[in-house]
């Protein structure tokens, strides 16, 4: 806090110390072009902060299956792919060590609206991207809530380039095979796109299947030279199962797949996302704009959850007597699953930005009012019983059709956020970032509690509110018209969830003690970088070089341990209790360096350093032994570790070539050091490097249509290496804690696709 405080006034006193020497008149127009809603601001010039963009071309010349085959070419970004589309988006290895569906500490925001799928993962539909543009550091300043180490904002396509017809379609491993139909038109004042996709695969992993049906579009009407209102929207209907893990190293060598790797805790998904936004925009001229979105998504979730129990009323598994057969134990059975699980997410929001821009000073001021409900009911799916003894007051017997939870988590925010830009010289600008959180969360339950449960302390519902300030303050210096230096301070917040506020208090038999005096997490962010366009043999080169240093000084954490329950914790006790108990700093250094697409030749690479550690976690408990009596727990005093699943060193490297007109070949290397798999640091997994081909061929006949082909090779090579590893416990129970009990998905292997587009 000192320290931001010092920058910013450092930075203050230098702008004005410069702006002496300043002559009136002399100085370039400012520009505001920091925004929250659209993507038709995108210059880099005075920026402050390490930006980076990619196009929708781009995107598409990936022919990627998910955006981390798109989001490699950025430094310091990270992603965890599950299954199908959906994945979890990480920068600067914040939040490395969740695994279980944790919001990701990155804001992701398409079309302007601040996306908050269930289980931290987002679902993206890589056929209809007009651009993607990645902020780096704490954002809250921008985008408020989650954005702890930056934003991913992601603009849907649109305009007259969508106007014809196109078709594609594409195949390959494991019965993988896509879809795609769009047809566009461009007419006057009226521009208008429709959009329809199919991805579907049976996946490399046992019950590794999904699909995904995407109807995409977006309209605008240009109402005049200066202003035009534009509509979008978008249908999925998404369906994937949740497989793949085994347990342990031996086990993911024998059984890659995971044939006979166990049961997941969820899965069968089943999920249908609709999508609706309305876009207005003005401009005033010289450098006056107003921009105002307002939008409603709905989420409805289906799925499977927790495998563990003993079946009733199916032949020889009985009703009361002492089940004896391995037959009735779920564990044993892959469709077997206690709970069904119906979630309705609701968004809905406004936001408005206005900005101003002049010869000295830009202005930027944003409103944004968002509202969240996530309504969930579970339902016993099955008869069963905890345990395989007679059914007894100790061992109930649990009704198929019983609704087991009913309940309705809401957040409102409401926000005001700004943005002052000052040409202090020519070569300097300085900038000024400020914006207000009132957020408020609530939860209720639609269960009655019994007598006894309220004398415990249970509730139906709770309320909390949170007022937050997010800042940045930061400047840019030019060197020279191609070079320039930046530097900046920025801040990130989340608030606590219902979960961690009221525990235990908002569940039947939960316990976890409430603590109501959480306090927001929040991150610092420092960094200083250099921009600079240059030249080599004739080669045009655009580089960016950042140090950075982002700080959590209070995170939340379980005092019971991550992912553990405590022997013996009730309510009363508070041997489990959240808290503002955790700390952690992620520095490093991110190098990126691309070089000009339309030569026969060409270059991209980007490479990360990234030390990351636990500055504070020294109360972390991890079960040993049997499960089948009360978990022995052992503490461990984690400061000093290494963020599990974080690689010092990552880097990749992409070579274009073209031989002649029409072919591109392109090879791709990703690199990275080994990893600790656990918090404890005592599973170490050494790196890897994977090679990627593909080459795309494209004709244009006399007639207009274009033709384009490709085919691509992901692991060149056929690498065998672990996707993603997790430890946290003594899994096998045998009370020895080694990379025997590590969770790992073994990673497909090398992956062929090939496909086929016209575009008339």
């Amino acid at each position: 806090m000192k320290g931001s405080r010092l920058f910013a006034l450092s930075v203050l006193a230098l702008a004005v110390s410069q702006a002496v020497y300043a002559e009136v008149g002399t100085l370039p127009e400012v520009t505001v072009t920091s925004t929250t809603i659209d993507d038709r601001f995108d210059s880099k010039r005075g920026e402050a902060s390490n930006v980076n963009n990619i196009s929708g071309k781009k995107v598409d010349e990936e022919h990627g299956k998910n955006i981390v085959d798109v989001l490699e070419s950025i430094p310091g970004v990270t992603a965890e792919v599950q299954s199908g589309d959906s994945v979890k988006i990480m920068l600067r290895g914040v939040e490395a060590q969740r695994y279980m569906g944790e919001k990701p500490g990155v804001a992701i925001v398409i079309d302007g609206v601040p996306v908050q799928e269930r289980t931290g993962r987002v679902n993206i539909d890589l056929d209809n991207i007009e651009s993607i543009k990645v902020i780096k550091g704490g954002a809250s300043y921008l985008f408020g809530e989650d954005a702890l180490s930056g934003a991913v904002i992601i603009t849907t396509k649109r305009g007259a380039k969508m106007a014809g017809l196109t078709a594609s379609t594409e195949g390959g491993s494991f019965r993988y095979r896509k879809g795609l139909v769009r047809a566009g038109f461009s007419k006057g004042d009226w521009v208008g796109h429709v959009q329809t996709t199919n991805r579907q695969t049976l996946g490399y992993h046992d019950q590794g299947g999904s699909f995904a049906d995407y109807l995409n579009g977006k309209l605008q009407y240009l109402i005049d030279d200066t202003s035009d209102i534009a509509f979008g929207f978008e249908q999925s209907k998404r369906a994937k199962d949740s497989h793949g893990t085994v347990k342990g190293v031996t086990q993911a060598w024998l059984d890659p797949r995971s044939f006979s790797g166990g049961k997941d805790y969820a899965r069968n998904y089943d999920v249908g996302l609709d999508k609706m936004n309305v876009t207005y925009a003005k401009d005033f001229g010289e450098g006056g704009n107003l921009l105002v979105n307002t939008y409603l998504f709905e989420d409805h979730t289906f799925s499977w959850s927790n495998p563990s129990g003993f079946l009733r009323n199916i032949p020889g598994c009985g009703n009361g007597a002492v089940i004896v057969i391995a037959a009735c134990n779920m564990t044993n059975l892959n469709d077997a699953y206690v709970n069904g699980g119906d979630t309705m997410q609701i968004q809905k929001g406004l936001k408005a930005e206005w900005r101003k821009g002049g010869e000295q000073v830009g202005v930027m001021a944003g409103l944004d009012v968002q509202g969240f409900s996530d309504r969930a009911v579970n339902v016993n799916l099955v008869d069963y019983t905890a345990r395989g003894t007679a059914v007894s007051v100790a061992n109930p017997l649990n009704r198929a059709g019983t609704v087991t939870a009913d309940s309705r988590s809401t957040s409102d925010t409401r926000a005001l956020y700004g943005e002052f830009k000052w040409q202090a010289t020519a070569p300097l600008t300085v900038t000024l970032n400020a914006r207000y959180d009132d957020i408020s969360a609530g939860f209720e339950s639609f269960i009655p509690l019994t007598a006894a449960q309220r004398a415990e302390g249970r509730t139906l519902t709770g309320q909390k509110r949170f007022r937050v300030m997010s800042e940045r303050a930061g400047l840019n210096y030019a060197l020279a018209p191609d070079r320039e230096v930046y530097a900046n301070i920025s801040t990130g917040f989340r608030v606590p969830t219902v979960s961690q506020l009221f525990g235990g208090t908002i569940t039947p038999t939960g316990a976890v003690a409430p603590n109501p005096a959480l306090t927001p997490e929040k991150s610092w962010n420092q960094e200083i970088g250099l921009r600079a366009k240059s030249e080599l043999l004739g080669m045009a080169l655009d580089m960016d070089v950042a140090l950075f240093q982002l700080d959590r000084n209070n995170f939340i954490l379980n005092t019971g341990g991550q992912y553990q329950t405590a022997p013996g914790a009730t309510l009363a006790n508070a041997l489990e209790q959240y808290q503002n108990i955790g700390g952690v700093r992620n520095r490093g250094l991110e190098f990126g360096l691309k070089t000009d697409t339309g030569r026969s030749l060409s270059v991209d690479v980007a490479y990360t350093y990234l030390d990351a550690r636990f500055t504070r976690n020294d109360s972390y408990w991890m079960a040993m032994g049997s499960r089948t009596v009360p978990l022995p727990s052992v503490l461990y005093n984690n400061t000093g570790n290494v963020v599990p699943r974080t690689s010092r060193h990552k880097l990749n490297l992409s070579t274009r070539y073209r031989p002649v007109a029409g072919w591109t070949i392109t090879a791709e290397a990703n690199a990275q050091s080994g990893i600790f798999a656990d918090e404890v640091n005592q599973v170490w997994v050494g790196g890897r490097t994977l090679f990627n081909l593909m080459a795309n061929y494209e004709l244009k006949s006399e007639r207009g249509v274009k033709w384009s082909l490709f085919g691509r090779v992901d692991n060149l090579f056929d690498r065998f290496y672990y996707s993603t590893i997790r430890g946290g416990s003594d899994g096998d129970g045998n009370g020895v804690y080694n990379a025997e009990d590590m969770s790992i998905t073994v990673d497909p292997g090398r992956v062929l696709t090939a496909g086929l587009s016209i575009v008339f």
